[in-house]
């Protein structure tokens, strides 16, 4: 069975990935506050686990890293051989 995570968990490892980001970026928190256009405190509080959906992706883009909201939202294509009705095996010749 798969480790499910709670809310808060998924939360927390968000808030400690865009901390790490961040840092790898040599970014203080109100110099990435600054440039997505949020508050420090915005950026405090989902680097703890308690930010918006909209902080989020403002500083996913502030950092250049768009291509991680990309994945979430693609829609899914139809492939078309999978409308395809599969005929029924023959029972006799």
């Amino acid at each position: 069975m798969e480790n499910l995570l709670s809310s808060e968990e998924w939360l927390t490892r968000i808030g400690d990935a865009v901390r790490t980001l961040r840092l790898s970026s040599n970014l203080g928190q109100i110099e990435l506050a600054g440039r997505a256009g949020v508050s420090r405190t915005a950026v405090q509080n989902l680097e703890s686990g308690h930010g918006t959906l909209s902080t989020l992706v403002r500083l996913v883009r502030a950092l250049g890293r768009e291509d991680g909201l990309q994945s979430l939202a693609n829609q899914p294509t139809i492939n078309p051989l999978h409308l395809v009705h599969h005929a029924q095996p023959r029972q006799r010749a």
